[in-house]
């Protein structure tokens, strides 16, 4: 017990305030990201700053305090969903059976693929700015999908000696655009790429 006045309503409630101005803060940033995606993948990363601020429902000027340089929101965008991808690996492994957390991850990184070509004009085009992603996708990516095939390994649902460096170049590569691919042609093969981590498996299936 003490003898200190409780605290009025008033200043509970200003105590908490800067923690739901740094969540409504997060909220909007992501709203800009998301913006910028969507706004990318239909318009190139050269589209111009007011449509990406127009479609996330802010202001230039709060566009710009975020993101004062186009590379910083192309460099924010690609971690963001590099980040949202590698976190996806956990929440899965959570939910569902190894087999079945390893599938549906691989179908979300093909997801991030399918982003990360909208970027590619900016991402291979020599800007100093773009170094030290692929880093940071190798940081993120690689021990989220170690984890989901060590799981599935000791299930004996796959074969143990997938490199997850290579699985990511193979699933990469069925995601290149060619005649006749669309998202379910490329959602079909990466199925059956899973699929053939099954042989050799402890599981014997």
């Amino acid at each position: 017990m003490t003898d200190e006045p409780p605290r009025k309503p008033a200043a509970r409630a200003a105590a908490g305030t800067p923690r739901r101005v740094r969540a409504d803060a997060r909220r909007n940033l992501q709203t800009v990201l998301d913006a910028a995606v969507a706004v990318f993948a239909v318009s190139g990363v050269d589209a111009p700053v007011r449509e990406i601020a127009e479609k996330a429902g802010v202001g230039v000027g709060t566009l710009y305090r975020h993101f004062p340089q186009r590379s910083d929101l192309i460099v924010a965008v690609f971690r963001n969903g590099v980040d949202a991808c590698a976190d996806a690996a956990a929440e899965l492994a959570d939910k569902h059976p190894p087999i079945e957390a390893l599938s549906r991850w691989m179908q979300r990184y093909v997801d991030f693929i399918a982003t990360k070509r909208g970027l590619a004009a900016a991402l291979y085009s020599g800007n100093p700015a773009y170094d030290n992603l692929p880093a940071y996708f190798e940081q993120r990516l690689l021990p989220a999908l170690q984890s989901l095939l060590d799981a599935a390994a000791a299930a004996g649902a796959v074969r143990r000696d997938t490199d997850p460096y290579d699985l990511l170049r193979a699933v990469a590569q069925l995601c290149t655009p060619g005649p006749g691919a669309d998202a379910a042609h490329t959602s079909r093969m990466v199925a059956l790429l899973i699929d053939g981590l099954r042989y050799g498996a402890d599981g014997g299936g």
